[in-house]
This record gives structure tokens, sequence and C-alpha cells, in this order.
């Protein structure tokens, strides 16, 4: 299960990071959720590396735990912007334009069960 659970997290981190390169829009949404601009430069590159980290098994538990951080830090970000009207949220852009819509319940389910997976496998 842990195996499975490092194998999808990793897909999911590569995918996204990589998403966020090719989007000319992640850098300005990035600083709408208040991310200072040297974070949301580094943050695509060091999803892909975490995502590499993790599809290979290299240095774990370690990757899975930064998921975990990452994630948790992410969704904090999300609900804090959730309480802003609808109409003035940013727009989810962690797999860049694929979602490309205002931030919302889903986003925060989906980050949630990315969690539960990061959890996983950890294999503790």
């Amino acid at each position: 299960m842990a195996f499975a659970a490092r194998l999808i997290l990793g897909i999911v981190f590569l995918s996204s990071g990589a998403l966020k390169i090719r989007d000319p829009s992640w850098l300005p949404t990035a600083r709408k959720f208040g991310a200072p601009r040297l974070v949301a430069v580094a943050l695509a590159p060091v999803e892909i590396l975490l995502g590499a980290m993790l599809l290979v098994g290299a240095a774990s538990p370690w990757p899975s735990i930064a998921a975990e951080i990452i994630l948790a830090i992410f969704t904090v970000a999300m609900l804090r912007v959730m309480r802003r009207p609808v109409e003035h949220r940013p727009v989810c852009a962690c797999f860049g334009r694929w979602t490309a819509r205002p931030v919302g319940s889903s986003s925060v389910v989906r980050n949630l069960i990315l969690l539960l997976l990061a959890a996983i496998s950890t294999g503790v």
C-alpha cells in the first residue's frame, strides 16, 4: 500500500511541477495566495525533484514527509483564501491551467486525499 501511495504521489508532484513551469500565469497566481516571489519561483522545480524522489524511492521516508509539509501549507493557504468571496478568490493553479478555477472545497478535499496518500507513503 505504501509503495502504491508513493508512486501516485510522485506522479502528482511531477505533473504539478511540470504544468506549473509550462504556465506563465503560475507566478502571478501564486503571488495572489501570498507566496513570496522566491517561493513561487522555486516551487515547481522543487515539486519535480520531490516527485522524482518519490517515484524512485530515494531517501525514503523524507520525500513523503516533505510532501506532507508542502501539502499542509497549500491546504492552509487554500482555506485562507476561501474566506474571500468566490469572485475574489484566486484560481487554483495547482496543475497549471488544467485546474484554472477559483479555489473551493473540492481543492481542499483533493489536498486532504493527497495528504492521506503522503501519510500512507511514509510506510510508518
